[in-house]
Formats: structure tokens, C-alpha cells, sequence
């Protein structure tokens, strides 16, 4: 088969590798649409990140290996002990690689596990034709739902993650810093969780254009205007009583701060490459929370609800379709270099 394998920073190659055969407690999958997420360009541009620098205890994985984790697929076939899912089954699947048997996975914080590993960074991913993954991990999709609607349930599990990790309110005013494909996520998964205004910062034009096309109460361009008062304004100058800062740098964590009021709660959700310096007054003086989401546990199941019903729209977002062959020049380097003209590409091997 074909597949996206990276061998080393700004070296993944197309090539023919072995079609994947189901061992017990595996299912194959025919892979149908994968999304090329931040982390598959962090691998490009500066890994191994995730990627294991020695074999993973788990799986016993490390370069070279086939990324990708963001997908939709057909079960070809399952492996001995699998019953949940049968031939010809539309699936999704869970990334997480997890012992089971630790005090995080023993109280199905998965994503807390002392020995965690990923698809598609300890594990071959999506990136390729056929993929052979964990039944633990395998989701059915209801009948209505695309595939290339179902790339995006990783994803949005990971906005529904951050939801909930911030103890949201119902009808709470939110601030979303940054519209990239998890801030978009992130405000829609607020909207659909029972927020009342949703306030998204963003410079890039077209991203606030999606933003507001899918729900935004106000979009608010921080080059523009100082967006801390705007939402003063606009909430009576109580400011947001969320913020969930979706980028992961020294601004956005500023801005996040500013755009948010008493005893508000900050969820950070981006991941900062560098140190952050925390105002320790600013959130002392207001009593504010500071919560931290990094993937997910158990939220597939709602993300999969959310984009069957309609709840979460995520066609506005999808800015390309590639074949696997172009995965390099027009999905992640078209990404590296002109992210302001593209929030998702999908890759359709």
C-alpha cells in the first residue's frame, strides 16, 4: 500500500510499504479521509516531537512511522476476540494508545496514562491506504454522517475535552482566543454545551469570516482594537466569564487574561513552544482560574452527536482535499506557509 511515512525532520516520503494485516483485538480499516492537524506540522518542521525518540513501551514504536490520526474509515476486516465492529462498519478512531491498567486508566483518564502513546506518532496512522488500530479504540459513525464530516470527530473531541475540563456555565459569556481548526471547534462546542455569547479574537480576516459564519456572537481583531475592553463593552463591563486560549503563546495567554472578568476561569488549550510569564496580580487580585485540556478521554461519543446532528458544522472549515501523493507540497507545507488561506486540508488516500 501506499503510505505518508516520516523518517526525520522535513522528511516524510511517500512509499510503497506492506498492507497491514489485523492481529486479535485489531481492526483494519480502509482509510477514507484524514486531517493534517498542528501537531503533524510540528513533526515536520522540529521533530521527533511526539514521535518516540526510543521504542515506545507500548508499542514498541519509533521513527520511521506513518502519521496521521485525524480520520474516517471502512473496517475491512477484524482481527481474533473483536466484536463491536464487523466488515463494511463506518468508523472513527480514538488515537489514544493506553496501558489500561494504571491509576489514570483504571479511572478512564486515558489521557493522563504514565505510558501514553498516539496513532499516527507511536503507532502507524491514517496517512496511508489501509491502517490497523486498537478495538478499544474503533467508534461507529451513524449512516448520515460523511467521512470527511467524521475527520473532524478527533478534533472536536479535543474542543468538547477543553469544554468540560473549564466547568463551563450554561449561558456563560466566552472569549475564544484564536480561530484556527480548535478555536472554531472550541467556540462551537461552547455554543453547543449552552454558552451564551461566544467572543472570538482573531487576526486573520478569513478566519473571522468562518467565526462568525458558524456562530460567534462578536469577532474581534486584536490588531484593530483593544479586545479586552471591546468585550467590557459589549458584556457591560464585566468582561468574559471564560476564556479559552486556543493558540499557546505570550499574546495569546495576555489577551485571554484581559478579555476576562472577575473570578473568571482561563482554559488553555494551545501549546506553547515557549515559557509563558504569568501576571501573578492580575489573576490573584480577581480570583481568576487557570485550567489546562490536552486531548481527550471519553468525548468521542459527543463529538460524534454534535457533528450528526448538526450541532457543530465543520464543512466551512474544510479549505482543501488532497490526495495522499500531494500530502508534502499541498498539505503541509501549503499549511506551514500560507496558514492565513487554510484552517483544514484533508488528505483522501
Amino acid at each position: 500500500m501506499k503510505a505518508a511515512v516520516w523518517h526525520r525532520k522535513e522528511d516524510i516520503r511517500i512509499e510503497d510499504v506492506p498492507d497491514p494485516d489485523a492481529g486479535p483485538g485489531q481492526v483494519k480499516v480502509r482509510i477514507k479521509a484524514c486531517g493534517i492537524c498542528g501537531s503533524d506540522l510540528h513533526e515536520y518542521r522540529n521533530g521527533p516531537f511526539l514521535i518516540p525518540a526510543k521504542p515506545h513501551p507500548l508499542t514498541g514504536r519509533s521513527g520511521p512511522v506513518i502519521l496521521g490520526h485525524e480520520f474516517s474509515a471502512e473496517v475491512l476486516a477484524t482481527g481474533e476476540g473483536v466484536t463491536r465492529v464487523r466488515p463494511g462498519d463506518r468508523v472513527t478512531v480514538n488515537p489514544l494508545i493506553y496501558c489500561r491498567n494504571c491509576h489514570y486508566c483504571l479511572r478512564g483518564q486515558h489521557v493522563m496514562c504514565t505510558k501514553l502513546g498516539t496513532v499516527g506518532f507511536a503507532w502507524n496512522g491514517a496517512f496511508a491506504e489501509y491502517g490497523v488500530f486498537p478495538e478499544y479504540g474503533v467508534h461507529r459513525l451513524p449512516d448520515s454522517m460523511g467521512y470527511d464530516s467524521a475527520a473532524f470527530v478527533e478534533p472536536l473531541a479535543v474542543a468538547v475535552h477543553a469544554v468540560k475540563r473549564s466547568h463551563m456555565n450554561i449561558g456563560a459569556s466566552v472569549a475564544v482566543v484564536g480561530a484556527g481548526p480548535i478555536g472554531l471547534l472550541v467556540m462551537q462546542a461552547c455554543r453547543a454545551a449552552g454558552a451564551g455569547r461566544i467572543f472570538v479574537i482573531e487576526p486573520i480576516e478569513m478566519r473571522r469570516a468562518i467565526a462568525a459564519e458558524t456562530g460567534a456572537a462578536a469577532v474581534l481583531d486584536p490588531a484593530q482594537a483593544d479586545t479586552g475592553k471591546e468585550i467590557g463593552i459589549l458584556t457591560g463591563g464585566l468582561r468574559a466569564d471564560y476564556a479559552f486560549d486556543c493558540v499557546g503563546n505570550q499574546a495569546s495567554f495576555d489577551t485571554a487574561v484581559k478579555a476576562t472578568g472577575r473570578r473568571a476561569v482561563l482554559c488553555i488549550v494551545g501549546l506553547a513552544m515557549k515559557p509563558v510569564e504569568v501576571y501573578f496580580n492580575r489573576l490573584w487580585g480577581h480570583e481568576k482560574e487557570l485550567v489546562f485540556s490536552s486531548g481527550y478521554d471519553d468525548e468521542f461519543p459527543a463529538a460524534i452527536n454534535y457533528l450528526a446532528d448538526g450541532r457543530v458544522r465543520v464543512e466551512p472549515l474544510i479549505t482543501d482535499r488532497i490526495p495522499l501523493d500531494d500530502l508534502v507540497e499541498k498539505g503541509i507545507k501549503e499549511l506551514v506557509r500560507r496558514g492565513d488561506r487554510n484552517i483544514k486540508i484533508l488528505v483522501k488516500p
